[in-house]
């Protein structure tokens, strides 16, 4: 049990049965041509069983199994009707080694999805068993239950790459759908199909035999012709034979049809059955599996036990599940009770259904419990469950969120109730789309008489979703410490560029503080089963901070969250904090730590399986954003290009973020209406872009402005930055950039001396702005003071390695760093250029240093190309001659010349190749 409690944390006993090879029944023919055929077929990758339901392929692969013939361990999975899907499937393979400890490296990982499987899984998989030291026989049974969405296609790829170590024994009533032909052609696939599996009159007689039976030659014959041959069917004739007098008489008048079984199973089983055995099969068909305890609540008696067991001793078709309490009918046999059930007592399945929820529910069986009551279409009575037990926050993280997530999805709109409303907002949230949630909690009204369980409910859904509950407590709007803190609110308002200062005098609710005392009123140990609820309730602090301007006291919060995130049932929260970390980092500058985080989250997404519908974009746009500020431009389109696969429409702050990712890219390649474009296509929420969060709309404003910068019009992009609805030290940076292209540069210095001092200035932005500053004091002539401002912006730009500010400000930077002896070092790093080189260009000692330059990249400090001069590099790219450029643009050869020249000069390099190498690294090829 030490195993079974390791492989399956949440108690499920269902998936112990599912790996344990099936027992050999005792009246069992030991068939050894099919062992033989079976040996013969495992010696080779592939080996396919095929026949119809009860030929006996089970029996088979388990006998040859427990006789020892395999070469190699044997990993079994029985495949059922839930598998399907290919992330279920896959995880239980995964399981299935685990279970028969068969060792994989722990770098192979879990599906990410229940729908979807990366293909890298597969790559990883196919890998790892690769390197295994002996041959291991993986058997599939019931592998036509997992049929579609690509799963034969992935076992394909997984044998062919496996090599000589993975032997595939699949068991079906249909041939995979494998490419059999090849296997064929290749001599590479051994099958044993349904007429090898059914019995010879020999083999009848044998098993009549093993039964306690003397038949005569006639009866053997007969029965063997009217079944085919068929193993169930023969078994299912040996067990009536037993118990009826005239053994001869049956054998003669059994008629083999297609209803045979399902006939059989209902006259001679079920039929046979004394009335309380008969009740019990019938009311627990609704279950896939039987606990004695819940037949007796199905029942109202409690014989539940007494009933179960007789049945397993006398092989009546229901077999206990491994060394659990727990039970499991024959799936012939089960179909034949749920038919019997829908025929004869139609209106009975609803109240059955709802007496199991009650049962699962009181066994800390609760998604079991809840399945129940939805398929009982006991909508509040499900939801009740949800909220009463506190797992609205399992929907949103954890194993079972998924599942969960699947049944509220089927909840009809518009049901009354609290209950309802809260999980049809966790089921919104759980989707990604908060403007829902909010929609949904508007509906949540309890009353003040209500439960705290409730109420805690409804107020983590409203800080998660950023929606006001309307029951919070006032707090000044101040920066609050995080993991809790003073639980005090910050501000949310906007920085007005004249001042520089927000607005102290205003107060709102503070939906964390309401939260956590709500925590308080809640049963501690209940509380303690759901750590999930802290976790939840740190993330939405820093989401709200994130979403109010503070970033720093936001990442501090997230922090919390990720030491609060610390078993399964919070991987989700884990990745997502990760996620908003690097993000949020990666936007005020702080490279290194943005790059770490986004690289852990993408690892977590993989090892712990994230599912790919609850993943964010948000790892790769950081790593896009550190790329972009680092100068490897190529590099940051390539992740921009990798977010897409995981942007939803919900996320307005991720969305705006690669809007502004795309926009710097369009820029930097010198395309500034494309770079206007690509701000216009954020999506926005339904409630607005405002309520989206004023960070995002101001992240907007401020690229705009960029470009219009850029574009040269000053009034343009001050223009932009009103559309900003929250203000703070980049927008005011921004406003001091537009204010100084305009030759306004005393209100552009008011702006720069009102930003706040120490480290509540990002880095992003303090580089900005004492490049602003050096710009100023450069455009008068005061290169005195313009120097040290540009080394002190180096000095904070270059432990992150964080270039971008200087390659967008402008010639005059690369002017003054031209005749400018102390800004050697700086202008060494920042070209790119070696110690050797800036000594023979005269330049100065300045090298790189750290290892933050060499993983940048060394991208250039450039100004931008003409695009004349990008279609002469592009084609000196392509090892053109001088004469061949002129021919192909219909230019002179003095002109190509000429570009050419001014390229170099921009580039910062004296030769052709040289050009065409370093326009590469920053993206301009």
């Amino acid at each position: 049990m030490a195993e079974d409690a390791q492989l399956h944390p949440s108690g499920d006993p269902l998936l112990a049965a599912k790996f344990a090879v099936p027992a050999v029944p005792p009246a069992f023919v030991a068939r050894q041509r099919l062992l033989d055929r079976l040996t013969e077929g495992a010696r080779g990758p592939l080996t396919v069983i095929t026949g119809p339901a009860g030929a006996g392929k089970t029996t088979l692969a388990a006998s040859w199994r427990e006789a020892d013939l395999a070469p190699g361990p044997v990993v079994w999975l029985t495949v059922e009707s839930d598998d399907n899907a290919p992330g279920v499937f896959w995880a239980y393979v995964l399981g299935a080694f685990r279970y028969h400890r068969v060792p994989l490296p722990d770098g192979v990982g879990s599906p990410s999805s229940a729908d979807n499987v990366d293909h890298s899984l597969i790559v990883r998989l196919a890998g790892a068993l690769a390197q295994l030291p002996e041959p291991v026989v993986l058997v599939l049974d019931g592998l036509e239950h997992a049929g579609g969405h690509g799963i034969a296609a992935e076992l394909d790829f997984v044998l062919a790459h496996a090599g000589p170590s993975l032997r595939l024994v699949l068991i079906g009533r249909v041939d995979p759908a494998l490419p059999l032909p090849r296997y064929r052609a290749e001599a590479r696939v051994c099958e044993i199909r349904g007429s090898e599996l059914a019995f010879t009159q020999r083999e009848t007689a044998q098993l009549l035999r093993c039964h306690g039976l003397t038949p005569s030659r006639e009866s053997v014959g007969v029965l063997t012709e009217r079944t085919q041959g068929w193993a169930a069917g023969l078994r299912l004739c040996a067990l009536a034979m037993q118990r009826t007098e005239d053994a001869e008489h049956f054998a003669q008048s059994f008629a083999a049809s297609q209803n045979a079984v399902s006939d059989y199973l209902t006259a001679e089983v079920l039929a046979a059955q004394p009335a309380a055995t008969q009740d019990l099969l019938v009311r627990t068909s609704i279950l896939s599996h039987v606990h004695p305890g819940l037949a007796d609540a199905l029942t109202g008696r409690d014989d539940g036990a007494r009933i179960l067991g007789g049945l397993v001793r006398d092989n009546a078709f229901v077999e206990p599940i491994g060394d659990t309490s727990w039970y499991r009918c024959h799936p012939l046999f089960a179909e034949v009770l749920r038919a019997h059930l829908r025929s004869r007592s139609p209106a009975l399945a609803a109240p059955l259904h709802r007496e199991a929820a009650c049962w699962l529910g009181a066994h800390d069986r609760l998604t079991d419990a809840i399945e129940h009551a939805a398929a009982a279409d006991d909508w509040p009575y499900a939801a009740g469950l949800l909220v009463d037990r506190l797992a609205t926050g399992r929907l949103l993280t954890g194993p079972e969120g998924p599942r969960l997530e699947r049944v509220f999805r089927s909840m009809p709109d518009g049901l009354p109730g609290t209950a309802p409303a809260l999980a049809a907002a966790a089921c919104a949230l759980a989707r990604g789309d908060a403007a829902a949630g909010r929609k949904h909690l508007a509906g949540a009204r309890p009353g003040r008489d209500a439960a705290p369980e409730v109420l805690l409910t409804r107020a983590l859904l409203g800080l998660l979703t950023g929606a006001d509950t309307g029951t919070g407590s006032t707090a000044p709007r101040t920066p609050a410490t995080a993991g809790g803190g003073d639980g005090r609110t910050p501000p949310t308002e906007g920085w007005d560029p004249d001042r520089g200062t927000p607005d102290p005098d205003r107060a709102t609710p503070d939906p964390d503080r309401e939260v956590r005392a709500l925590m308080d009123r809640v049963d501690r140990a209940l509380l303690a089963r759901h750590p999930e609820i802290e976790a939840l309730r740190r993330y939405g602090r820093g989401r709200a901070l994130l979403a109010a301007g503070h970033g720093s006291e936001a990442r501090e919060a997230f922090a919390a969250a990720l030491a609060a995130a610390a078993d399964e049932q919070t991987w989700t929260v884990r990745y997502h904090c990760l996620g908003a970390l690097a993000l949020s980092e990666a936007v005020d500058g702080l490279l290194r730590e943005a790059e770490a985080h986004a690289r852990d989250g993408l690892k977590a997404a993989e090892e712990h399986g994230i599912p790919l519908d609850r993943r964010t974009a948000r790892c790769h746009l950081a790593l896009a954003a550190v790329a972009a500020d680092r100068g490897d431009l190529a590099g940051a389109g390539r992740y921009l290009a990798a977010a897409r696969a995981h942007a939803t429409a919900h996320d307005v702050p991720a969305a705006a973020e690669a809007a502004v990712l795309r926009s710097r890219l369009e820029l930097a390649h010198g395309r500034a209406t494309a770079a206007l474009s690509a701000l216009d296509d954020v999506p926005v929420s339904a409630d607005g872009p405002a309520r989206a969060g004023g960070e995002a709309a101001g992240r907007i404003a401020v690229a705009r402005c960029s470009v219009h910068l850029a574009r040269g019009d000053p009034a343009a992009a001050l223009a932009a930055l009103g559309e900003a609805p929250t203000g703070g030290p980049a927008v005011a940076v921004a406003a001091a950039a537009a204010r100084l292209a305009a030759g306004d540069a005393e209100p552009a210095r008011r702006l720069l001396a009102g930003l706040p001092g120490g480290d509540r200035v990002p880095p992003a932005v303090r580089v900005r702005a004492q490049l602003l500053e050096a710009r100023s004091a450069a455009v008068e002539g005061d290169t005195a003071r313009a120097v040290p401002l540009v080394a002190a912006a180096v000095r904070t730009a270059r432990p992150q390695g964080l270039r971008a500010p200087f390659t967008e400000a402008g010639p005059w930077l690369r002017h003054l760093l031209a005749r400018a002896p102390g800004l050697a070092d700086a202008g060494a790093w920042l070209t790119g250029r070696s110690a050797d080189t800036e000594k023979r260009s005269g330049r100065g000692t300045g090298t790189r240093s750290g290892p933050e330059d060499a993983a940048a990249g060394a991208p250039l400090l450039v100004e931008q190309l003409s695009p004349r001069e990008r279609d002469v590099l592009r084609c000196a790219a392509q090892t053109m001659s001088t004469d061949e450029i002129a021919a192909e643009l219909f230019l002179s050869v003095n002109t190509v010349k000429t570009h050419l020249k001014s390229v170099y000069r921009k580039l910062s390099v004296s030769r052709r190749s040289e050009a065409v190498r370093r326009a590469r690294d920053i993206g301009l090829l």
